[in-house]
């Protein structure tokens, strides 16, 4: 038996603009080393993964970026900008993004900690959340 997937429908402009607006609701958690800020941004069954970094879980996520603000990432920043969204159906959507973490008295992503990113975001309530977030380097070597 053979099934067809219709094509992902485009964004609509408030869609687009909800989803987008994750990044911004990202870059100003971070800012403030808000761990429950960001972690709530994610579902109740949210993925984060980062490099060496697995975590399940809002509750995992939260208490890892606790952690994480008081030692590897402390005074650090991050920014990102869309480079793209896909809809899967009408409240599910792939966000793919570009930025890094920012280290004290950086302006720019220096070459070695800049990222892209994909988001799975998903509308619960009538708002978009991180259903998975995964990044991965843009310069591998």
């Amino acid at each position: 038996m053979t099934s067809t997937t219709p094509p992902a429908t485009e964004p609509s402009d408030a869609d687009k603009a909800g989803i987008a607006a994750l990044t911004q609701k990202v870059i100003a958690a971070w800012a403030y080393h808000d761990a429950d800020g960001f972690a709530d941004l994610f579902t109740e069954d949210g993925t984060m993964i980062l490099a060496g970094v697995y975590r399940n879980g809002r509750e995992a996520i939260r208490e890892f970026l606790r952690e994480a603000y008081q030692g590897r990432y402390k005074g650090t920043q991050v920014t990102g900008k869309p480079l793209g969204i896909r809809m899967l159906d009408s409240d599910a959507a792939i966000l793919l993004t570009q930025g890094g973490v920012l280290e004290a008295g950086e302006s720019e992503v220096s070459p070695a900690a800049a990222i892209r990113a994909s988001w799975v975001v998903v509308r619960r309530d009538g708002q978009w959340r991180l259903a998975a977030y995964q990044n991965t380097p843009v310069n591998a070597s």
